[in-house]
């Protein structure tokens, strides 16, 4: 058998698995990583914000759930023979970055190698609850996201600096929530071609 591949656990928008989360997966599947991306939605996805509203409320009320089949779909890709067990890391848009952090708090049995969050929702920022995570951490944000307040993403920064988290947190001057997303009306390409290679570095520079 060939060298083992690292894998990364992707994690959707509000939108659910949609075309835009498919073509995500298959991009970084061909930088050579393995994805799997968790549908904490079961199935559903959303086509308006009513319906995308109801979804993440539905996921939330049920917390533990979602971070259960995230830990789930790490085990899973730990236990195929193609993959490097101590290389996965995770990353998430909108709810998924939220979803991605919270499976960095809850990754006692798995730790993983990085965490990546574009505009993350809800943000952590308590520093107990974030010294769990003992592996580096890469923030995406825009500064005039009305979801996350700027002071926010400063307090986030400065508490995984007081507790010596490795940390790399890019926040893009002038740009709203889900910039990062082609369909959207904050969609901001060349910024989100920047993001997407500080990205890539990342995931590679963090799995080997």
């Amino acid at each position: 058998m060939g060298k083992k591949l690292p894998a990364v656990i992707m994690v959707h928008e509000w939108w659910g698995i949609n075309d835009n989360i498919r073509s995500m997966a298959s991009t970084l599947a061909r930088q050579c990583f393995v994805v799997l991306a968790a549908d904490l939605f079961r199935g559903q996805s959303a086509n308006d914000q009513n319906q995308a509203t109801q979804l993440v409320k539905t996921a939330s009320s049920n917390s533990q759930q979602s971070i259960s089949n995230l830990q789930a779909a790490v085990n899973y890709v730990s236990s195929l023979p193609f993959v490097d067990s101590s290389k996965i890391a995770s990353i998430g848009w909108c709810f998924g970055g939220g979803q991605s952090l919270q499976l960095a708090l809850h990754s006692e049995q798995h730790p993983l190698v990085a965490t990546i969050l574009y505009y993350g929702t809800p943000l952590v920022t308590d520093k107990q609850e974030l010294s769990k995570i003992k592996w580096p951490v890469l923030g995406i944000f825009g500064d005039k996201d009305q979801a996350i307040p700027l002071s926010n993403i400063q307090q986030f920064k400065t508490a995984l600096d007081s507790i010596s988290i490795s940390n790399e947190i890019h926040i893009y001057k002038g740009l709203g929530h889900a910039f990062a997303n082609p369909s959207g009306a904050n969609y901001a390409p060349n910024e989100t071609v920047d993001a997407w290679q500080k990205t890539l570095a990342f995931l590679k520079k963090n799995t080997g």
